[in-house]
């Protein structure tokens, strides 16, 4: 059946100037792109008005447990975008003996705050190797298009057993196995390997993730998988150690030009400020024009930040002793208890306590952060609805307690008892030292810059970034005062910047031959809802939801996903294999 969109503006992904025009295509492909089509037609999309674009693509993804029980793959699904990568940070679920099956689960929990319960109750486990991984998600229906990355910890957990989780350094052999094992899911059609070495990153038992234990000989033995190979790119995130002097992130730096310098293919890099170190991205961009090699960046649209709330993961009060005497009740009698007065103010007078301790996956930065509660008022927000990620310090929680006055901590502990206790306050981690997005912007211009980091899938309990790629369009081209970006960079940066970087050669373009992934868009009317906790993973977990209006509708492979910002039926999504 060929269907034509007619009249639409039509962005490219080439970062071209707009035109009105026509878009056909039949199948799964885009048969034509022009300002009039005149031939036979079956079916015609009115898109007089609206903006017409590629599906975005979101490379950087955590949904490696989700895919195997969810068909919808949200949030991401409701922000246009229509393919998704997985396996990002080093962490996943394949390779995998079925002994260890429990350690993998331990390790995406605490790295990426997805509940234990509904991974254990939701994951198939119908796989061992990586080629039986992918072969098992291939069989399953989803909206979007996907593609996997090799994940560096379960293929050391997988070769080394309990040795790896026991910080010890890779054999010889280890290395040789690691690397024959990531050529085979490369031949299997895997995207790349990526990698993970974070001081934040831990498993729920509070352990160092394995990659992070990795030596130059295993990462260069990692890299030479990809010896004579033209396709397949490398992922890492890596905090570099910036803080802890000089050495330290040359050395660990050097970790990274060593699995580049040995894979001879390109690699992205997470991006972004960080408060103790606030000018380590500026360091690490530096770093990488001085090594010659071809390293990109992922970077975020706005600050990477928690959301804190009573009914999530973190929050202000937790750390309290009488907080804790009663944080295993549910959450509605957590708020009467915590209404009483006498709860209330034993709360405000006692002094929180450390949570980051051995057995614990509360990072040490909680604790850091609890223990100057009233300096992190300052860069702490209510986000409102819509929400607002750019807000100058004076309307932060310490501005607004200090104008009713009251403490901080008074002000929060109110706070999060609105709604019933499904309030949520706003805490940006990063890209918020000096309390705008100008860093960010910085960022995002790099000429070797990639839209990333939104972790769909991830952090379920405090973050909600697969907005991104909404927020990047209506905010960065629409509703910023100043500093606004064209529409047509804004959509190249979301399409064919990150596919070409992937080596996805069918999709990021409007153009003849082109897979039909297409978003039509009221450009007017695009936005994103605030953030709210739903209760829909297996096991009745909870995770953050934020959807979008604007999206009249969004085509996989020519099949509608989207109508009016709603969610269709049809579930065309499948596996690329490379």
């Amino acid at each position: 059946m060929k269907t034509l969109i007619r009249g639409g503006m039509i962005y490219n992904g080439t970062g071209s100037t707009p035109f009105v025009g026509d878009i056909v295509f039949e199948g799964k492909v885009i048969c034509f792109v022009g300002e009039k089509y005149t031939g036979d037609i079956d079916h015609v999309i009115d898109a007089k008005g609206k903006m017409v674009t590629p599906g975005f693509v979101d490379m950087h993804t955590h949904y490696d447990g989700q895919i195997s029980w969810d068909d919808e793959l949200a949030p991401s699904v409701y922000h246009g975008v229509t393919t998704v990568v997985l396996g990002n940070c080093g962490v996943g679920f394949a390779p995998v003996h079925a002994s260890d099956r429990s350690r993998l689960i331990e390790l995406m929990e605490g790295v990426e705050d997805i509940p234990g319960t509904a991974l254990h109750k939701g994951i198939t486990w119908d796989w061992e190797s990586f080629p039986e991984y992918m072969d098992a998600l291939d069989k399953k229906p989803h909206t979007l298009d996907f593609a996997l990355y090799v994940p560096h910890d379960p293929l050391r957990v997988y070769v080394m057993r309990e040795r790896a989780l026991a910080e010890e350094e890779a054999t010889e052999k280890d290395c040789q196995e690691m690397a024959r094992l990531l050529a085979e899911a490369l031949d299997a059609g895997a995207i790349g390997f990526a990698t993970g070495r974070s001081d934040v990153h831990r498993s729920s038992n509070g352990e160092w993730t394995p990659s992070s234990e990795a030596t130059e000989r295993e990462l260069v033995a990692l890299g030479s998988a990809f010896h004579g190979r033209d396709k397949g790119v490398l992922q890492a995130v890596n905090d570099f150690n910036l803080e802890r002097g000089e050495q330290d992130f040359e050395e660990e730096f050097r970790l990274m030009d060593s699995l580049a310098r040995s894979a001879q293919r390109p690699m992205s890099i997470s991006l972004m400020q960080r408060d103790m170190a606030p000018q380590q991205w500026k360091k690490i961009i530096a770093s990488a024009q001085e090594s010659g090699l071809p390293f990109f960046f992922q970077v975020a649209p706005r600050g990477i930040g928690t959301m804190l709330g009573l009914s999530g993961t973190f929050h202000p009060l937790m750390a309290f002793p009488s907080y804790i005497e009663i944080a295993d009740k549910p959450l509605e009698e957590r708020v009467r208890l915590l209404r009483e007065p006498q709860r209330r103010a034993r709360i405000l007078s006692e002094s929180p306590v450390r949570l980051a301790k051995e057995g614990s996956s509360v990072p040490p930065l909680v604790d850091a952060l609890f223990a100057q509660l009233e300096q992190v008022s300052k860069k702490l927000f209510a986000l409102g609805n819509p929400p607002v990620y750019e807000q100058p310090f004076q309307e932060s929680v310490y501005g607004r307690a200090m104008k009713r006055g009251v403490s901080p901590l008074e002000y929060m502990y109110d706070a999060l008892l609105e709604d019933d206790g499904h309030a949520l306050l706003y805490f940006p981690v990063y890209n918020y030292t000096e309390g705008n997005f100008n860093n960010v912007r910085e960022m995002m211009m790099l000429p070797n810059a990639l839209p990333g980091l939104s972790d769909g899938g991830a952090h379920v309990g405090i973050i909600c970034d697969a907005s991104f790629p909404t927020y990047l369009l209506s905010y960065w081209t629409r509703d910023r005062k100043e500093g606004k970006f064209p529409i047509e960079w804004v959509v190249q940066f979301l399409t064919s910047r990150p596919a070409q970087f992937l080596g996805l050669e069918d999709r990021g373009l409007l153009a003849s031959g082109m897979k039909a992934d297409i978003n039509i868009i009221d450009y007017e009317a695009l936005s994103i809802d605030a953030p709210r906790m739903v209760c829909d993973l297996p096991g009745g977990s909870s995770r953050l939801m934020q959807k979008a209006s604007g999206f009249t509708a969004t085509f996989v492979s020519g099949v509608q996903v989207i109508q009016d910002s709603l969610l269709c039926q049809s579930r065309p999504g499948s596996l690329i294999r490379m």
